[in-house]
């Protein structure tokens, strides 16, 4: 970066300081300032479990051109044991640069444009390095259970008071906990250690060979003191983790890293733009919503299901059945604290329904249409849709898919699919019951129109149930990426002029004349009896 010294004038010395942010080369402050505005591109990333997604995203026009997502199947997740979920981090990389050189054919001049790049990742994982900066090992991802014991053990031996007023959950089957698991039972892995990080660290560490992490990107991992406001040094120290393996702290917006010259040619960008914006995904998709303020609420609905609802209170669960976390625009002196519901299985339950019971001879959006043609209550079919791991809202069972009353002689394959779509709304809204109890009681729903949020039958049944407006946006994870690296670089004044282009689709609204209330709770009576 150039370093601007010297006198500068009133009228452009704040335009040198910011714009020298934006090109590591010298620049024409006044000729760049005339120009900055047409030229102003930003690139989102957003890693999924199942696919990378890239947008480029024009600031000036306050919309994005295109959105790439790669591969077109899901990305392979490896299970070399019952409850375990890997995924090598080179496979991710390998995924992101075929997305950008999609978008490069189409758009060349305006990758070349981009003045910075914003990471949204899969929330919880784990990836390891040694001393040269080499992965160790598999990451070990969000969905994977290995670690429930260890953070029960530890939330028990620690204290279930302390925790709560400490880190606001459980350690539970966080990314503290994994990392504890490979001290335990692969020591000599652990041995070769020298930082871990999140999935989108390692993002920023390929792109720019920064190794570093941001407060909330540790509050996710159960890793951040919210009494202290610093990392969770009781939880390491009963881990018997040094805390020098963890990276150095970046704001969440902001300069974390300058983009390696080698990867900015193979990518088609410009060398030494920085990346300016990191966050999970989650906390994420709320930002691609404009999603900052307390009693705002988001959803999305991709493999797997989230409710999360911005709060100014420090808020816990007894039972650690959602969790807190600090959201992107926290301060100390602002509190902004996201919480979650998380539902593991939603849109890998729908694919398997595709896969599995339709032999993928339908398309999602015929399987959406279809199942709308089938009567509310889907002729009396209840699904439970929990079997992609144990799921935090059951208290960490795993219970399991399991399909209720099916009748040979009177239901179809499509009273099946609708049951699944009602059923995974049922979920949601037994997450959203247990949110209320925590202060959340959303009037509103946003959420991106993608995933099961395209299902006529999702939406109607979740906003029945809730009593709420949902409304759906033409946006997605990798937009909100981008966005956000224009607020990192100080293009936008305020987080409202940045999501001046945002825009309502669709408004699902409740239906008063909806009997849906009684399925759910049958529906209900059968979870219950499944927890036991």
């Amino acid at each position: 970066m150039v370093i601007i010294t010297g006198m500068v004038t009133i009228i452009f010395g704040q335009i040198t300081l910011f714009f020298g942010h934006i090109y590591p080369q010298k620049v024409n402050i006044i000729t760049f300032f005339c120009t900055k505005v047409k030229n102003m591109m930003f690139l989102g990333i957003d890693l999924g479990s199942s696919s990378v997604k890239v947008s480029l995203f024009d600031g000036e026009k306050n919309e994005r051109l295109k959105s790439v997502s790669y591969p077109s199947d899901e990305m392979e997740i490896l299970s070399p044991e019952q409850g375990f979920a890997e995924q090598n981090p080179m496979i991710w990389i390998e995924n992101l640069h075929k997305a950008v050189q999609i978008l490069k054919k189409d758009f060349p001049k305006m990758l070349a444009e981009v003045k910075a790049i914003g990471i949204s990742y899969q929330m919880h994982g784990l990836v390891t390095l040694n001393k040269k900066g080499e992965l160790v090992r598999n990451a070990i991802i969000w969905c994977d259970s290995r670690a429930v014991s260890i953070g029960e053990n530890a939330y028990r031996e620690l204290g279930t008071e302390f925790c709560n007023q400490h880190y606001l959950n459980s350690p539970g089957n966080f990314t503290a906990s994994k990392l504890s698991w490979v001290r335990e039972n692969e020591p000599e892995k652990f041995e070769e250690i020298d930082k871990f990080m999140l999935p989108g660290d390692f993002i920023l560490y390929h792109l720019t060979g920064t190794i570093s992490t941001t407060a909330p990107g540790l509050s996710e991992g159960i890793l951040w003191d919210y009494e202290n406001e610093k990392t969770a040094n009781a939880l390491l120290h009963h881990y018997k983790i040094d805390s020098k393996l963890i990276p150095p702290l970046s704001p969440t917006f902001g300069e974390q890293g300058l983009l390696d010259e080698a990867i900015a040619k193979e990518l088609g960008l410009t060398p030494g733009i920085p990346v300016t914006y990191r966050a999970g995904d989650q906390p994420n998709n709320a930002l691609s919503l404009n999603v900052f303020h307390p009693g705002d609420v988001a959803a999305t609905g991709g493999t797997s299901g989230v409710i999360y609802g911005v709060t100014d209170q420090k808020r816990f669960d007894p039972l650690s059945r959602i969790n807190t976390f600090l959201h992107v625009n926290h301060k100390a002196q602002a509190p902004r604290l996201g919480i979650l519901l998380c539902l593991n299985s939603v849109g890998i339950l729908n694919a398997w329904a595709r896969q599995e019971l339709l032999n993928k001879a339908w398309t999602y959006d015929e399987m959406n249409a279809r199942a709308s043609e089938i009567a509310e209550g889907a002729g009396g079919i209840f699904v439970l849709p929990f079997g992609n791991g144990a799921e935090r809202a059951l208290e960490n069972k795993n219970i399991g898919v399991s399909f209720h009353d099916i009748d040979m002689n009177t239901h179809s394959k499509w009273h099946i699919v609708r049951a699944i779509h009602e059923g995974i709304a049922f979920a949601f809204y037994y997450g959203l019951e247990i949110m209320k109890e925590a202060g959340v009681d959303p009037k509103v729903i946003k959420a991106g129109y993608g995933n099961m949020f395209m299902s006529p039958v999702f939406n109607s049944t979740l906003a029945n149930l809730a009593k709420t407006t949902i409304e759906l946006y033409n946006t997605n994870g990798a937009e909100g990426a981008a966005r956000g690296a224009g607020i990192g670089l100080g293009y936008y004044q305020n987080y409202d002029d940045a999501f001046k282009g945002l825009k309502v689709i669709e408004t699902i609204q409740p239906n008063q004349h909806s009997n849906i209330s009684k399925s759910y709770q049958q529906w209900k009576t059968i979870l219950h009896s499944s927890i036991q």
